[in-house]
């Protein structure tokens, strides 16, 4: 535990994946550390704006009292609500986004059938969207979306990310206005790809010029097209699939029927999926076809951030530049869970990572908060540490198919026409693939 100003700066057990020396070197190099010793030291600012994304229920001053409340006999300042505001915009937003920077990426300890796929790393981008408050300085940047029903009552924020489906860690992200499209957001998370990877995607990225500069980067990409493009077929193959042409761009296309089969009943979709991946004997179609649907981690990804963090609330700041900062928090702190899961399945020979708890791993992290646990670590070595026995102790079965029902949709509130919450892997799913051979000569 540091001492005197700094006692409240920690985050409990995940201060050792983002050390007061990694803060204090990103707080130097942005030129955001204060010019006179304060009650609120810029350093215990970053670690409160973390700390506030493991308790989104509870504001500022709240938080404050959960990091300082184990500091038994230790002087802390008492700050109102309105000097831990004016703190917060002394920091900013450029540290929180150099520490994403710093942290981002595939853990190191992935594997698991998730995490590579004939030795490539198996990532996903998608998008989502953020609800931010509706105030009239962040309508200056971030706008409501329309609709037949009046629109969302909020303005909202869209996030895009490129994910790790092994572990779900977050290898980049980036956000902005709903105004632009994920299609228009997606190329600046290119320079993150290279090769070794292969990219899952879905239709809305299935366009030639996105297609063709992600395979630029030397990625491999799995795509899913829209139904109903026409590909042209210039070559057979006998796995069912055919050397077809995005523009310049040579690929493989497979045209396949994927039924699934739930306790909910049984759902018949058609798949055209597009892949640079050329050689049918080294990766056949069926094979692909089953990659494809690992395109689901990510929207669990979303899922855990969104619902198990945030818990379907919208984010606290008013201000666009404070959105710039806690979006960039969230996005750390989700990752130190997630770093934080994958260290302690990797204790644990050929445990794979999907069976670690998100749940357990977030409320262990709040718990060693309050208490001020874990801070700094000890001099015997342990790769799990807390959080990880937790985690260890309940994990959850081996990692089964995802499927999320879809609701039809109709013209009345959504909170109308949706029934009760499924949880999505509660589902007991079994699927079968059906390669269809393409038509024509």
């Amino acid at each position: 535990m540091a001492g005197g100003r700094f006692a409240p700066g920690h985050l409990g057990e995940l201060t050792q994946l983002v050390p007061f020396e990694m803060v204090d070197a990103v707080l130097s190099a942005t030129r955001t550390v204060q010019s006179r010793l304060r009650d609120l030291p810029a350093r215990v600012v970053v670690y409160l704006v973390l700390a506030a994304c493991l308790f989104p229920e509870t504001g500022y001053p709240g938080v404050w009292r959960k990091l300082t409340g184990a500091l038994a006999g230790l002087p802390v300042a008492a700050p109102t609500a309105s000097a831990l505001a004016q703190a917060r915009r002394r920091v900013g937003g450029t540290p929180l986004r150099w520490l994403f920077d710093l942290l981002r990426g595939p853990a190191a300890t992935g594997h698991g059938p998730g995490s590579r796929w004939h030795g490539l790393l198996v990532v996903a981008l998608d998008g989502t969207i953020l609800t931010v408050p509706d105030t009239p300085a962040v309508m200056t940047r971030f706008t409501k979306q329309a609709g037949n029903h009046g629109g969302t009552g909020y303005p909202q924020v869209r996030l895009l990310t490129l994910v790790a489906c092994g572990t779900r860690t977050l290898i980049d992200a980036v956000f902005g206005p709903t105004t632009a499209g994920e299609a228009t957001y997606a190329p600046r998370l290119l320079p993150s790809l290279r090769p070794g990877m292969i990219l899952l995607a879905d239709r809305n990225f299935g366009a030639q010029e996105l297609v063709t500069d992600i395979a630029a980067t030397g990625a491999e990409v799995l795509v899913r097209l829209k139904n109903g493009r026409r590909m042209p077929v210039l070559a057979r193959y006998r796995d069912g699939s055919y050397l077809s042409a995005l523009g310049g761009l040579r690929v493989r296309v497979i045209d396949c029927e994927i039924t699934l089969t739930t306790t909910a009943g049984k759902h018949t979709g058609l798949y055209q999926l597009a892949t640079t991946l050329l050689d049918h004997h080294r990766h056949p179609a069926a094979e692909l076809t089953t990659l494809y649907h690992q395109r689901w981690e990510i929207e669990t990804a979303y899922l855990e951030l969104k619902s198990s963090i945030l818990g379907g609330r919208v984010l606290r700041a008013r201000t666009p530049e404070g959105i710039d900062q806690e979006i960039y928090a969230l996005l750390v702190v989700y990752q130190l869970l997630r770093t934080a899961m994958a260290d302690a399945t990797s204790t644990q020979g050929n445990t794979d990572p999907d069976r670690a708890s998100f749940s357990i791993a977030w409320q262990t992290a709040r718990d060693l908060v309050i208490q001020a646990a874990g801070v700094i670590a000890n001099t015997d070595i342990d790769l799990a540490g807390t959080i990880g026995r937790h985690i260890l102790a309940d994990l959850l079965p081996e990692r089964r198919l995802r499927v999320s029902p879809r609701i039809v949709k109709r013209a009345i509130s959504k909170y109308q026409a949706r029934g009760p919450r499924i949880d999505r892997t509660s589902y007991k799913a079994t699927t079968s693939i059906n390669i269809l051979m393409p038509a024509g000569p």
